[in-house]
């Protein structure tokens, strides 16, 4: 499991990249790669391209990142069949952008 980052040119959105498995292990990286900026400074895209799993520990990693993003946007993209059934069974569509 890796956790990478990536800032828009305007510095406005960041995307967090998940490489394999997305669960509690991923808690400290995935937390320091929000964190580090002000609450409700920017926009969030997490990659889910080279996810390989995620349970219901990324599931709260994520709600965690949404209250911390505030009023910004946080988008869920590229994620396989298996965890885009995931995200819909738990109606995270209602609450994320899901690509």
């Amino acid at each position: 499991m890796a956790v990478s980052t990536a800032l828009s040119s305007d510095q406005k959105e960041k995307t967090i990249r998940i490489d394999g498995r997305f669960d509690f292990t991923a808690h400290q990286e995935f937390v320091k790669a929000y964190k580090s900026d002000p609450k409700g400074d920017k926009s969030y895209v997490v990659d889910l391209k080279n996810t390989e799993y995620m349970d219901s520990s990324a599931m709260g990693m994520l709600l965690q990142l949404r209250e911390y993003a505030a009023r910004n946007q946080v988008k869920l993209k590229n994620a396989n069949d298996t965890i885009a059934e995931i995200l819909r069974i738990a109606n995270f569509g209602k609450l994320f952008q899901v690509q």
